[in-house]
């Protein structure tokens, strides 16, 4: 998915069929056209009909200026996914698709537990996949992104022009589609873009189906991981005692690994669970129920926020996947 995709808890999903809806700015909707119709050759008279039908939904301007990761402190956000339905319902999602997670897993080299987190995380296993039109969405934030923030709004305009695409690619109506107030589809919660590029036909039945065709899905989480980087077998995270240590220097603003794990050590700033002392690592301070708590994130942990780039989110499916591989258990496991 997912650059900059907020995720979809049910209660910011909405509902986006009684969203009240308003006209799309008309000079934008019109430039907008005369761009698909010279760079990529869609009929004007055609697009200008498509986009008669898309509304501006203010519900959803709303809820893109307040996502979960930003407003709430960690152990808040943490609560929301950490739960023992959703570790129970993600070990019955793996058991169900227990064949398509362990190829996926095998065909990509990633964590099954991993994919199976993600998709937990964004959709609650495909039950809250979004209600909102994906073109409304799309176009609401193309068009329409609160605060005048240009470099948001061209994210979101990339993003239309890439679900248009993907629409004509894939043989698929624009108007039907449904997804979040972000514009991000299906059980993975993909953006168009991540779409075009990295939802593969898993199941091989001639068709890419993140919406309903589980098997689809979890292959593309899978590519998804594998194509950002994600390393076999490698660590994702471990908790840090930093006891009289100052781990003020080696406090990331960025997810990105930058340090070695033998950088924290020298500074007394100890893993938990012992890792190479040659790792890549970063380090990141987050607000538990009993004050701050230091977590370790490797090269992995940096993959799974490549889906959505936020340290809360990247350490709710972390987590999340470990409960759900201690539940699980048997084969794969």
């Amino acid at each position: 998915m997912r650059r900059f995709i907020p995720f979809l808890l049910c209660l910011l999903l909405g509902v986006g069929s009684d969203a009240p809806a308003a006209p799309l700015d008309t000079s934008s909707v019109r430039s907008f056209i005369i761009h698909m119709h010279e760079n990529h050759g869609f009929e004007a008279d055609a697009l200008t009909r498509t986009f008669s039908h898309v509304n501006r939904i203010d519900r959803i301007i709303e809820l893109i200026a307040k996502p979960a990761e930003k407003v709430k402190p960690w152990h808040e956000y943490r609560a929301l996914f950490i739960t023992d339905k959703r570790i129970r319902d993600g070990a019955a999602f793996w058991r169900a698709n227990e064949a398509a997670v362990l190829r996926a897993a095998e065909t990509y080299g990633v964590a099954p537990e991993v994919i199976v987190a993600i998709i937990g995380v964004e959709t609650s296993y495909g039950a809250n996949v979004g209600s909102y039109r994906v073109i409304d969405a799309l176009s609401t934030l193309a068009f329409h992104y609160p605060g005048n923030d240009t470099a948001r709004a061209s994210f979101f305009r990339t993003q239309l022009e890439q679900f248009l695409l993907m629409a004509r690619d894939d043989h698929l109506d624009p108007l039907s589609l449904t997804g979040s107030y972000a514009g991000a589809m299906g059980m993975p919660q993909f953006m168009p873009d991540s779409y075009r590029r990295l939802a593969v036909d898993f199941d091989g039945d001639g068709a890419r189906n993140i919406w309903n065709d589980p098997d689809d899905a979890i292959g593309s989480v899978a590519n998804y991981l594998h194509e950002h980087g994600w390393r076999r077998a490698g660590a994702v995270t471990t908790k840090a005692r930093v006891g009289g240590a100052n781990p003020a220097a080696f406090l990331k603003t960025t997810i990105k690994p930058s340090f070695r794990l033998a950088d924290f050590t020298a500074a007394g700033i100890l893993p938990v669970r012992s890792g190479n002392p040659d790792d890549e690592t970063a380090l990141f301070e987050l607000e538990g129920t009993r004050g701050n708590e230091y977590w370790i994130g490797y090269t992995n942990f940096y993959v799974i926020s490549r889906y959505n780039p936020r340290v809360k989110y990247a350490m709710a499916v972390a987590q999340l996947s470990e409960e759900i591989r201690k539940l699980h258990g048997g084969p794969g496991s």
